[in-house]
């Protein structure tokens, strides 16, 4: 269907349109206030600085589709195929994106503030200081993003893959990612004050300069991790592995080692207080 001939039915009060072909339209800055587009072919449409609020765009295929500065806010995208679409500076709070299809895709600066993209694939999504504060981020395929200075306090994480995700200078405070695979993740400068990391994967990670204020990291294993100048205090790090991990110039002030593996790792210039919990044992066979 031609743009023209959608957006006159729109006017004369039309909002169901499942199963719609609009694929290749220009639908750029109007209006589409609650639409039906469910299972339509939008793909390479062009939507940017459209206002489709509280519209269900879910199983509808929106491949290479331009939605740049959108107005989405409390739609539905569950299912829907995003796959290489322009989303980036799109206002989405509240949106439900179950099971969407986002690999590829640009949702940098995008507006993404508790919404639901619980099982989404955002694997290789370019993902620069987007705002998921309160989302729900189970079981979410992040793998190959890059996260870079994205806001995700408060979010949720269960079963959520990481794998080679770039995570620098991210916001990442309070947040439960206990017993998650972050294995050689970038997490250099992000902020994960008072966030819970017990039992998680941090092998090989760099983590340098990260705020890590009471942080809980009881029995994670952090072996070969890079935590140069990261600020460790009052953290918990009873029962971690430390092995071979980079500690010069941390600050561990009143930070919990109890039963803490520190096998040949470097803590050249690490600051630690007298009233460091060492109560049980260190393990401090530190490297030359």
């Amino acid at each position: 269907m031609k743009a023209s001939h959608f957006l006159r039915l729109y006017e004369q009060g039309y909002r169901d349109f499942p199963g719609i072909d609009l694929s290749g339209q220009d639908l750029s800055g109007v209006m589409l206030i609650s639409v039906d587009l469910t299972g339509a072919n939008l793909k390479g449409v062009n939507l940017s600085k459209t206002f489709l609020t509280k519209s269900n765009l879910s199983q509808a295929s929106l491949n290479w589709a331009n939605l740049s500065c959108a107005k989405i806010s409390e739609a539905q995208f569950n299912q829907t195929d995003l796959t290489k679409a322009d989303l980036s500076g799109a206002f989405m709070v509240k949106s439900q994106l179950i099971q969407a299809q986002l690999s590829g895709a640009n949702l940098s600066y995008t507006n993404l503030r508790a919404a639901n993209l619980s099982n989404a694939n955002l694997c290789g999504a370019k993902l620069q200081k987007i705002n998921l504060r309160e989302a729900n981020l189970n079981g979410v395929n992040f793998n190959w993003a890059n996260l870079y200075e994205g806001r995700l306090t408060g979010a949720k994480f269960d079963q959520t893959l990481f794998n080679e995700v770039n995570l620098s200078q991210t916001f990442l405070k309070e947040v439960d990612l206990s017993g998650i695979n972050l294995e050689g993740i970038n997490l250099s400068r992000a902020k994960l004050n008072g966030s819970n990391l017990a039992g998680a994967n941090l092998t090989k990670a760099n983590l340098e300069e990260a705020r890590l204020l009471r942080v809980n990291l009881q029995g994670a294993n952090l072996t070969g991790a890079k935590l140069s100048k990261a600020n460790l205090a009052e953290a918990n790090l009873a029962e971690a592995n430390l092995t071979k991990a980079d500690l010069s110039f941390a600050n561990l002030q009143k930070a919990i080692l109890t039963n803490t593996k520190l096998q040949e790792a470097s803590i050249s210039e690490a600051i630690f207080s007298t009233s460091v919990n060492c109560s049980a044992s260190c393990y401090w066979e530190t490297a030359s």
